[in-house]
């Protein structure tokens, strides 16, 4: 899938642990210089300290001014260019499942300005330093398409994402940047087994390949999206749950 480049300069938010931790190895794996960024510093520091030439950044997804100072880490690190945005943070396993109408309003109000706000901010901080080729790749969520219950909040921000994307997509192209989402089923991180009990079980027999998702399973996807393989690509929602969605 890739071929002899240059070392890009790599943005992936909530890569503290979980499937951002993944996504940030993988990275690095093929010689890019990787921008940890997690709202919990100390987890950043501990992921970038393992890899090769990765910084980590401390940052709040919701305020401008913290995501202004990720921007500038990025493009110093890659002289003035930022190639590729992985907007993965969001909140997720610390959500109580509720009825729609007994979600706190407070909690609505921070699900939406971490998980739908805070990908706008990341890029609308990033944009002066994307340029032709740079790949911009939303996380959002297969729980979009099966309506997930007692879970209206998350949904309603995992969807915004693809609304955002597209968005992205349209508006940035004319400078060759691709905007795309990519929406994993239930995936084994450290959250998921935490917020479900039984999670190795959770839904499989409800997917084609009757086997449970793992945190490598949406890596392939991501670096696919963040590769020249993948240049007339964009707009788009790649759902990646094992057929669970459409049985």
């Amino acid at each position: 899938m890739t071929t002899t480049r240059n070392p890009r300069t790599v943005i992936v938010t909530g890569a503290g642990g979980g499937l951002g931790r993944a996504f940030a190895e993988a990275f690095a794996a093929l010689g890019d210089r990787v921008v940890v960024a997690d709202i919990d510093e100390p987890a950043a520091t501990r992921v970038a300290a393992g890899l090769a030439g990765a910084i980590a950044v401390g940052v709040d997804v919701t305020r401008a001014d913290s995501t202004d100072a990720l921007a500038a880490a990025a493009a110093e690190l890659g002289e003035g260019r930022i190639d590729v945005i992985v907007n993965n943070a969001a909140i997720y396993a610390t959500l109580t499942r509720s009825p729609l109408e007994q979600i706190a309003e407070a909690e609505w109000d921070r699900v939406m300005a971490v998980n739908a706000k805070g990908p706008w901010q990341v890029v609308r901080a990033c944009s002066p330093h994307l340029g032709d080729g740079s790949r911009i790749i939303n996380i959002s969520s297969a729980t979009v398409m099966s309506g997930s219950a007692h879970w209206a909040h998350y949904v309603a921000s995992k969807a915004a994402v693809i609304g955002l994307t597209r968005v992205m997509a349209t508006e940035l192209g004319p400078r060759g940047i691709t905007a795309n989402t990519v929406a994993p089923g239930f995936t084994l991180t450290e959250a998921s087994h935490g917020l479900i009990e039984g999670a190795e079980t959770y839904g499989v027999e409800r997917s084609a390949l009757r086997r449970p998702i793992q945190p490598d399973d949406i890596v392939g996807t991501v670096l696919y999206l963040a590769d020249e393989a993948s240049r007339s690509v964009t707009g788009q929602t790649v759902v990646v749950d094992g057929g669970r969605q459409y049985l």
